[in-house]
């Protein structure tokens, strides 16, 4: 292969070391420091070079890491470092200045005259040109130049273990300034040589000829076969990209001509970033249906041992409410040293009256309290209607002073919007956090992204199910650490195993109070499913006691469902009788009056005479035995008529308020609506009708109870004609569960219906005595009840047209047609009284305002 090479035109101005060519090396006077960046001053950036001049290039005098720390001003990086490097010889340290690495480099012998230095900063080295005697070529120079540095190698002070180097330039350095930096892969383009001529594609096994004397080549790329880029080009890889570097710098503008080839080619070199293979994502991303699930279970995994465990701990201390402020020794001091000064006699008042509901309830009491000290692994169920007291029971005297308590409130819970406010909600009861329900929205979505581009899906999100059981399980296992939490190793059943010992001290487990259970039962079904799976779970491993709270009558189906062996401890709650009802409502008026006393005595100073309550105060009072037997015993309503009471209002007109309030209030929500559930935003059918809770209403309000099985059987229930209330038992459970009746029950069916609350019965006779609303419903119940008269007429007509059409009109068939003729007569006269009825109804509805 014959290689020949030809001159480019010089630089216009190449500068020199003050302005005077360098003396050669054998002299002794000290070369200039100012290097200067050597683009010429027509900014072409190369190098001229005479006829009897040579360039080396000289490596590894800069470090190569310095040129990233100058890569946010590259073009001043010719000046600035050589102006950092001046300071190591004002310092003594001339061995660090690059000019005196090139003046031990190259050594006395060779007769060569240095005439400029043009450092590279960037590419870690210098370009030196020299002149040289006519009778040494520049290539003898170069080799007895490398071999002198084998011999006696000159390391810099940032390499100790790689030396300096050198190599003759053989084609046109440009000295570009800019933003690239060196790669050991050189991208090696094929220009003409000649404007005219057409060049050649060099083959790979004369590059590697060419740049094999630089260093270790890894690989040599060439172009496609069927690639249109032009110029054409080739990959060098180096190993190592010092290598590359002397090589792009020894043969940029190089130009060679190989054997058999008819124009010379020269050669274009630039550095390349070499794009490295992804194997692992591309098997990744050709592989979903296996990466997906093990991506989900990695997530699942990690969720599990970073997550859990700080979920776990807020659990616990929200159980043992060990991070609350109020259970600090600082509350706790300054409520004592303030506690005289922060009584509030409101509060007096109804410790007053709750403390005569609790020793009116002393047994219930006690008997709660004995099943905690039980190790009998069943429910405690306290059932009652809303406002009987059920919660300050459980909270303020069976569980007072106990530590280790967790309320779960189920309304809260189910009346949240959405999935994710379901289970932001749920976790709040328990403290189970952080909870991300946010992402649960995200998940979904890119399941469905990823099931619908490759068919699988990826598991990442969850369902309400599967999110309230993991919440539920996080809270099981931090209260279990709870109730384990007091044992130690001194004690003389330390040997136990947990459960066993769990099982031997009932009275060190934790207490799950589940409030409100049942609420909107019919919407989100599966809440209380798990959490009666995961109640019956805590109890049968001994790990909490639980108390449910519940206003509704059928919790017994879903418990049961969890506990199935199991004989629940069941407390009812019912209406206090009027002697305890006076009693607490006394109670709250004396102790309101305590407290107002006391305070005007202690603005005067005092003056030591007796106190003087509202119950010995207001003769008005002695009407309350009247008054709280119409008003009835519910805890709830007794607190309204105390409060109205304190505020000045006499016993008969505070009464008579509550039971009109109590009438609007069954009026606006049973009788006036359409046949959507009174009270809901949401368009949902009931089941039951507006003539039913009207039939409950007026008989209710003139026998007190009515039998179960009677109403059932009227005509309203079970031929009603409205499509949602067509199942007698479904409606009356359902009025029941609103709490205009209460179903009470006799060895265990259904026996009698009552009002749902005892103000209510008075509330059902003032609707009687209105005219218009009496008139009003009496007309829409007699409506239905005339329509399904009619119906009964309609299928006895049917039967009775088939039966004409039969042959010969069979003797068989007289005794039906007469039964079918005497039916039809007695439902014809009934339409005739109800019409009759009804006109004097629609009488008063005209005459009456």
């Amino acid at each position: 292969m014959a290689m020949r090479g030809r001159r480019l035109p010089a630089f216009a101005a190449t500068h020199t070391a003050r302005q005077r060519p360098l003396p050669a090396l054998g002299q002794h006077t000290k070369l200039a420091r100012r290097w200067q960046s050597t683009v010429g001053t027509g900014k072409t950036g190369h190098i001229e070079a005479k006829a009897d001049e040579s360039i080396l290039f000289v490596d590894n005098l800069f470090p190569l890491k310095l040129s990233s720390l100058l890569l946010w001003r590259p073009w001043k990086a010719q000046n600035d470092v050589p102006e950092l490097l001046k300071k190591f010889d004002k310092t003594s340290l001339g061995v660090f200045d690059p000019v005196s690495l090139v003046k031990r480099a190259i050594p006395d012998s060779l007769s060569v005259n240095i005439t400029e230095v043009i450092p590279r900063t960037k590419e870690g080295g210098a370009y030196v040109k020299f002149t040289h005697p006519g009778d040494t070529s520049a290539s003898e120079i170069q080799a007895k130049l490398s071999q002198a540095l084998e011999q006696n190698p000159i390391k810099p002070w940032f390499s100790p273990f790689r030396g300096i180097s050198t190599g003759l330039v053989l084609g046109r350095p440009w000295l570009e300034d800019l933003y690239r930096l060196p790669k050991s892969r050189l991208r090696v383009e094929f220009v003409p040589a000649k404007d005219s001529e057409q060049p050649d594609e060099l083959s790979q096994e004369a590059l590697y000829s060419v740049f094999r004397r630089y260093g270790w080549i890894a690989d040599i790329t060439s172009q496609p076969p069927d690639s249109k880029v032009l110029p054409k080009f080739a990959y060098v890889d180096f190993v190592l990209v010092k290598d590359a570097i002397m090589a792009r710098n020894c043969l940029h503008g190089f130009v060679l001509q190989e054997e058999g080839s008819k124009a010379a080619t020269k050669l274009r070199l630039s550095y390349e970033q070499r794009v490295k293979p992804h194997n692992i994502w591309k098997w990744i991303s050709s592989h979903p249906r296996i990466v997906i699930p093990i991506l989900a279970a990695f997530l699942a995994t990690f969720t599990v041992i970073v997550f859990d465990p700080i979920r776990e701990f807020f659990v616990k201390h929200h159980v043992q409410r060990s991070l609350e402020f109020t259970n600090s020794k600082l509350y706790k001091w300054l409520k004592r040293q303030t506690s005289d000064i922060l009584s509030l006699g409101k509060k007096h008042g109804s410790d007053a009256g709750l403390n005569a509901l609790f020793n009116h309830r002393k047994d219930l009491i006690d008997s709660i309290k004995s099943s905690l000290l039980e190790s009998v692994d069943t429910f405690v169920v306290i059932q009652g209607p809303r406002g009987s007291g059920g919660k300050e029971l459980v909270m303020d005297q069976v569980l007072e002073g106990r530590k280790d308590v967790l309320v779960l409130d189920c309304k809260p819970v189910m009346e949240a919007r959405g999935e994710a406010g379901t289970i932001r909600k749920l976790a709040f009861q328990v403290g189970y956090r952080p909870v991300f329900s946010w992402a649960n929205n995200l998940s979904s979505l890119v399941d469905l992204a990823i099931q619908s581009t490759t068919g699988v899906k990826a598991g990442f999100s969850e369902n309400l199910e599967a999110q309230v059981v993991k919440i539920l399980q996080t809270t099981a296992s931090a209260l279990k650490e709870v109730s384990l939490a007091g044992r130690k190793k001194e004690d003389q059943d330390a040997n136990l195993s947990d459960d066993a010992y769990l099982e031997a001290h009932p009275e060190r487990r934790a207490v799950v109070v589940i409030d409100n259970f049942l609420h909107k039962s019919e919407e989100k079904g599966i809440i209380y499913d798990k959490v009666s799976d995961w109640a019956a779970a805590l109890v049968q491993s001994n790990v909490a006691h639980v108390i449910f709270l519940t206003t509704d009558t059928s919790y017994s189906k879903p418990l049961s469902r969890a506990l199935p062996d199991r004989v629940f401890h069941q407390v009812t709650l019912g209406d206090l009788s009027p002697q305890v009802a006076k009693q607490f409502v006394v109670s709250q008026l004396e102790a309101n009056a305590r407290s107002d006393e006391k305070a005007k005595e202690d603005e005067k100073g005092g003056d030591g005479s007796p106190l003087k309550t509202d119950s010995q105060g207001r003769q008005d009072l002695q009407e309350l035995d009247e008054c709280i037997e119409a008003l009835g015993g519910r805890l709830t309503d007794l607190q309204v008529l105390a409060r109205r009471l304190k505020v000045g209002q006499s016993p008969k007109k505070a009464v008579s308020d509550i039971i009109e309030q109590s009438a609007s209030e069954i009026l606006r929500m049973f009788l006036l609506t359409g046949n959507k559930t009174a009270g809901e935003g949401v368009d949902k059918e009931r089941k039951w009708s507006v003539e039913q809770a009207w039939y409950l209403i007026k008989e209710i309000a003139k026998n007190d109870s009515l039998r179960y099985n009677e109403v059932l059987l009227a005509n309203t229930f079970a031929s009603s004609t409205t499509s949602s209330a067509t199942n007698p038992e479904a409606a009356l459970e359902a009025l029941a569960n609103a709490e205009l009746i209460t179903v009470k029950s006799h060895h265990g069916r259904p026996a009698t219906i009552r009002a749902g609350k005892p103000v209510y019965q008075a509330a059902f006779a003032k609707l009687l005595e209105d005219k218009v609303v009496k008139s009003r419903m009496d007309l829409a119940l007699l409506t239905e009840l005339s329509k399904i008269e009619a119906k009964n007429i309609d299928k006895a007509e049917q039967e009775l047209t088939v039966l004409a059409g039969l042959p010969n009109a069979p003797a068989q068939a007289s005794d039906r047609v007469n039964y079918l003729l005497g039916k039809l007569q007695a439902s014809q006269r009934k339409i005739e009284v109800f019409d009759k009825e009804m006109g004097a109804l629609k009488k008063v509805l005209a005459e009456e305002a």
